[in-house]
Order: structure tokens, then C-alpha cells, then sequence
């Protein structure tokens, strides 16, 4: 009798632990989403339209101009809005594009400091930030971008060192 209430207690535990962990917020299509449009309300000046036009809810994030999923999951893989004029700053919710290989936001005129939560984008093997009005000191966490391959970050104004941890990454070209 006693190994008939354990197990039902074990039962019931685990059924309650699923339904907990399924209605946690776990990163999708949604997520990605959420974060585009956060870089594009913190854009101040845009003086193509390209992104106040074409970024749109309405429409299917992938198809966006400037953005690339993949095939598989329909993630975002590749956020490239570089020449576009675009002024603003970089949204701490870019941290949350988890599938993000390729970030080039080149000449453009995103100022500020970088955001904090770039670090949890793993995936990246690109980014390219060059040609903005980027300032503050160059942040430590590039060396815990473990793929990363092509690091370009000219023409910006940060001050200070460049991190000794950088030439940790044995990627980088």
C-alpha cells in the first residue's frame, strides 16, 4: 500500500512538473520577434523608412529586409541592417536573437554603450559594429563568444584598453 501512495506521489509530482515547464517562457519564432521590434523602436531616426515600412507584425518576420531564419526552426540566423542611416541605440533585447550567427549593424549611427546581455548570443560568428557613434569601454564578454570569426569594431568611439581576453579566442581571424 505504501509503494501504491509513492508512486502516485512520484505520479503526481512529475505531472505537475511538466505542466510548469511548459508554460515557462522558452525562446521561439515569438521571442526573436519581440526583439526585432525592439530594435526598431529604438531607432530615432530613420530616414529611408525601410525598417518603419517593412518591419511589421503583420507580416512574416523572415521576410523581413535585413533578416535571415533558418530553414529548420525559423529563427533568426542573421541580422544585417548595415548603410541604412539608422540612428538609436543597440536594445538589451538583442541578447535574446539565441539563434543569431551574423550581427552586422555597420555604418549606421547606434550610440550608447553596448548592451549587457549580448554575451548570450553563443552562436555568433560575425559582428561587425563598425562605422557608429558606439562608446564606453570595449567590453570583456567578446571572449565568450566562442565561434566568433570576424570581430569589427572601428570607427566607433570607445575608450579604454582593448580586453587581453580577446586574443582568448582562438576562432578569430
Amino acid at each position: 500500500m505504501e509503494e501504491n501512495s509513492m508512486l502516485c506521489s512520484v505520479a503526481t509530482l512529475l505531472f505537475f512538473h511538466s505542466i510548469i515547464t511548459s508554460c515557462m517562457a522558452t525562446p521561439s519564432i515569438k521571442t526573436d520577434q519581440l526583439a526585432l521590434l525592439a530594435l526598431k523602436s529604438s531607432i530615432s531616426h530613420n530616414p529611408k523608412n525601410i525598417i518603419l515600412r517593412n518591419w511589421s507584425s503583420s507580416t512574416p518576420m523572415c521576410t523581413w529586409i535585413g533578416i535571415s531564419c533558418s530553414s529548420r526552426h525559423q529563427r533568426v540566423t542573421s541580422l544585417n541592417i548595415s548603410d541604412m542611416s539608422l540612428e538609436g541605440r543597440i536594445p538589451s533585447e538583442l541578447g535574446n536573437l539565441s539563434f543569431l550567427s551574423s550581427l552586422d549593424l555597420s555604418n549606421n549611427s547606434f550610440y550608447g554603450t553596448l548592451p549587457q546581455e549580448l554575451p548570450n548570443l553563443h552562436r555568433l560568428r560575425l559582428i561587425d559594429l563598425s562605422g557608429n557613434k558606439l562608446t564606453g569601454p570595449l567590453p570583456s564578454f567578446f571572449s565568450s563568444f566562442h565561434n566568433l570569426r570576424s570581430l569589427r569594431l572601428s570607427r566607433n568611439s570607445f575608450s579604454g584598453h582593448i580586453p587581453s581576453s580577446i586574443g582568448n579566442v582562438s576562432t578569430l581571424e
